[in-house]
């Protein structure tokens, strides 16, 4: 069996507070962050609701002379960056051959959005010099390498709503070949644009008022934004540094639907999850959680069903399974990362997060969503989903350490 690898450092901003300390509080309260949606009140959108971070001031985190190359998706990745950093305790020659693999499923939209309203609205004939640097979709992982002095393999990945579990399988696989015995990784968005908003708009899977996960009467999913980092070693060097170990991501799988761009295939994201148990060399019964990709629409949530019935059988009803996006939004490329620290604090702390806004059972939703209010529960093993656009899926094992 692959030896697993140890997760010694979370951070994480959210809709749900500005730390992982703020989040797994909210978390474990089934305290929703989804409100109206602020910023946008004089223009004709018409999405309703949004998880946006509050709170937060660039300034409090960042030089305003540095504050020019940032776009905000690489700002929360640096805030996450940094508390992930800080809670392994490393220091910066600890971290010079390590790697930073960052997940984003938009990148720089708010460089993007700025650029084209001075040349397209207000005809300006130059932007701003640092525009490329700034806007590019690798600018998080080049600002954090930057940063924080790592010098290894540093890059970004994009799988769209994916985005950051592969990341973190990606990760997962460097520290295994012994490439690195240390990485950062995660991933961060912030898709509060008004031409961004405009398309999601389109697509038409937009809740118009809240996230209501496996519910009958859901209606769509609600945007989020943030980031999540976690840092991750080869388990011998978490011991031999004396590092505190949060958990273990004892596997990973990865799959493609090869099917739909965006209807999802119940078959791919079974073959992801058998993966992840493979990889963990866990039989089925021996998971008691999972984090679903939950993301409120009619599409996903019972093919995600199916999907968890296929794998697990009968233990299937025995399972636990809640969607924390009802919480946090649909943070898109952050997302699965901000869930995988949701998952890792849940075996840690012997708590199973709910499902917040469910109503009643949705056809093809008949698994246990912890409906509203968390669950006291000890265990070892837990699965955290991330299915995206275009059928690309990927899932990770996570089980306590002994």
């Amino acid at each position: 069996m692959r030896q697993p690898v140890a997760i010694t450092g979370l951070g994480c901003i959210s809709s749900l507070g500005n730390s992982v300390a703020d989040n797994w509080a909210a978390l474990a309260d089934g305290s929703s962050a989804i409100r109206p949606l602020s910023g946008f009140e004089e223009t004709d959108l018409k999405v309703a609701s949004a998880a946006q971070v509050q709170n937060y001031s660039p300034e409090a985190y960042f030089q305003s002379s540095r504050l020019g190359l940032l776009d905000r998706h690489s700002q929360f990745a640096l805030v996450a960056a940094r508390e992930a950093v800080e809670d392994a305790g490393l220091d910066p020659p600890d971290l010079a051959a390590s790697a930073a693999i960052i997940g984003t499923g938009c990148g720089g939209k708010e460089t993007d959005e700025i650029t084209y309203q001075k040349l397209y609205q207000e005809q300006k004939p130059r932007v701003h010099p640092f525009t490329i640097p700034r806007g590019m979709p690798s600018a998080a992982s080049s600002q954090i390498s930057m940063e924080l002095g790592i010098q290894g393999p540093s890059f970004t990945l994009s799988s769209a709503c994916a985005s950051s579990n592969h990341a973190v399988a990606q990760a997962v696989l460097m520290i295994r070949s012994g490439m690195v015995d240390l990485a950062i990784a995660g991933g961060a968005d912030a898709p509060f644009t008004y031409g961004l908003l405009k398309s999601w708009e389109a697509l038409r899977v937009l809740s118009p008022d809240t996230c209501r996960p496996f519910s009958a009467d859901r209606k769509g999913l609600v945007l989020g934004e943030g980031a999540g980092m976690v840092v991750l070693e080869s388990l011998e060097h978490a011991r031999r540094r004396g590092a505190v170990i949060h958990a273990l991501i004892s596997g990973i799988g990865m799959s493609a639907d090869a099917s739909h761009i965006t209807d999802p295939s119940s078959e791919g994201a079974a073959r992801a999850m058998q993966a992840a148990l493979d990889d963990a060399a866990l039989a089925a019964e021996e998971v008691a959680y999972i984090n679903a990709h939950g993301t409120g629409t009619r599409q996903n949530d019972p093919s995600e069903t199916a999907a968890i019935r296929q794998v697990f059988g009968n233990h299937a009803g025995k399972l636990l399974v809640s969607s924390s996006k009802s919480m946090h939004g649909h943070a898109l490329g952050a997302a699965g990362a901000i869930e995988l620290i949701a998952t890792v604090l849940s075996l840690k702390q012997g708590l199973i997060p709910p499902t917040a806004n469910f109503t009643s059972a949705g056809e093809g939703c008949d698994l246990d969503y912890v409906a509203n209010r968390s669950l006291e529960m000890e265990y070892d093993h837990a699965l955290s989903n991330s299915f995206a656009f275009g059928g690309l899926n990927a899932v990770l094992a996570v089980s306590r350490t002994s």
